[in-house]
């Protein structure tokens, strides 16, 4: 007799986003994201951290949903840039979610640049019923490449080299890069944590 999949809800719209965590959790949950859901807010994220804005998000789907939601903010990192874009990460280029013009402005800021060690940041909150359940972070250490390489992945995946390799995230293919990328990281935790809850 088979049991219903326990469902877990990923408050975002971006479809590459939802099908990378859906890989990497693999078939022990039911993956939905905002898009199947109609009339949710959409959430501003005001913060100035990851953890603010990923709270942000997460407690406000999970006062419109039944169920445990997931919520994510994660960025690039980069030393030579001040940390820059940071939780700007999707807007750095001028344009909310354009990839391209991310790159084309990452590009231009590093040209010339030598040192251009960086990292991606990740920082997941789980929510239900409008409380914040745990929240967790991964990150990867790496540099950015002098040119974009690679066709898979998506957002800065192109100029970004995890540390003690050559490829770029892009170039690696989903299954590596999972295992290794800060979303991977931060996931493995709150999977750890879904299975083992804290008793109150």
């Amino acid at each position: 007799m088979s049991t219903a999949k326990r469902r877990l809800v990923v408050a975002t719209r971006n479809a590459h986003k939802t099908s990378e965590i859906r890989q990497m959790i693999g078939d022990r949950y039911e993956v939905m994201d905002a898009n199947d859901f109609e009339d949710l807010p959409t959430v501003e994220e005001t913060g100035t951290t990851f953890l603010e804005n990923a709270t942000l998000k997460a407690v406000a789907v999970s006062r419109e949903i039944d169920g445990v939601v997931l919520s994510d903010d994660s960025g690039l990192e980069v030393d030579a840039l001040g940390g820059a874009p940071g939780v700007w990460s999707s807007s750095f280029g001028g344009e909310e979610g354009n990839h391209a013009r991310n790159n084309e402005r990452l590009l231009r800021e590093m040209q010339g640049q030598a040192e251009r060690s960086a990292r991606f940041r990740c920082v997941m909150v789980l929510a239900e019923g409008g409380r914040v359940l745990a929240d967790f972070s991964g990150a990867v250490e790496g540099r950015i490449l002098e040119q974009a390489a690679g066709k898979e992945g998506f957002g800065y995946d192109p100029l970004f080299a995890p540390e003690g390799g050559e490829k770029s995230f892009a170039e690696l293919g989903a299954e590596v890069k999972n295992s290794l990328s800060h979303r991977g990281r931060a996931l493995q935790q709150v999977v750890r944590w879904l299975e083992n809850p804290p008793i109150d």
